[in-house]
């Protein structure tokens, strides 16, 4: 009996805090500062909206680097279904999304890549695509020699 008694006011508190749904109370931000840094993503986003969350990571990250032109560098290197929204062809439908894209080139420190070998499997070819995007070879060994130049990788 005293056994069950001491088990009960030991959940007591348990059991309170449960029921409030927050048996482990709750989260707090631990404020912290990064240091700028190179950063590769891998990209091959399905559609217009996947690409544009991930170029809001990319802002993000940026942002969080306060933007430093000196020692932070982002390169997203493109190889999937988003390679035809970079297209001439396609500016009119994507206007607001590729202006977006573009403007975070202008200070220098983001950049795009895009793979020749999956463009040519969209029938992109590299005058299809605007100009402040780069084509590269091939996707997988731009960011194998990224890695090798101390990038750090995101997917």
């Amino acid at each position: 009996m005293i056994k069950r008694a001491l088990l009960f006011a030991c959940l007591m508190p348990a059991i309170a805090m449960a029921s409030d749904n927050r048996p482990w109370g709750t989260a707090e931000l631990n404020e912290k500062d990064y240091q700028p840094d190179k950063v590769v993503y891998d990209v091959a986003a399905k559609d217009a909206e996947a690409l544009n969350s991930i170029i809001g990571r990319v802002s993000h990250l940026n942002n969080e680097y306060a933007g430093d032109v000196f020692d932070a560098h982002i390169v997203v290197v493109l190889h999937g279904d988003e390679i035809p929204l970079f297209t001439v062809e396609k500016y009119e439908e994507n206007k607001e999304l590729m202006e977006r894209a573009q403007s975070l080139t202008v200070a220098g420190n983001i950049e795009y890549r895009m793979c020749a070998a999956a463009a040519a499997l969209h029938d992109v070819e590299p005058e299809d695509v605007h100009g402040f995007v780069n084509v590269v070879p091939m996707a997988d060994a731009e960011i194998i020699e990224l890695q090798h130049q101390g990038y750090a990788y995101m997917k």
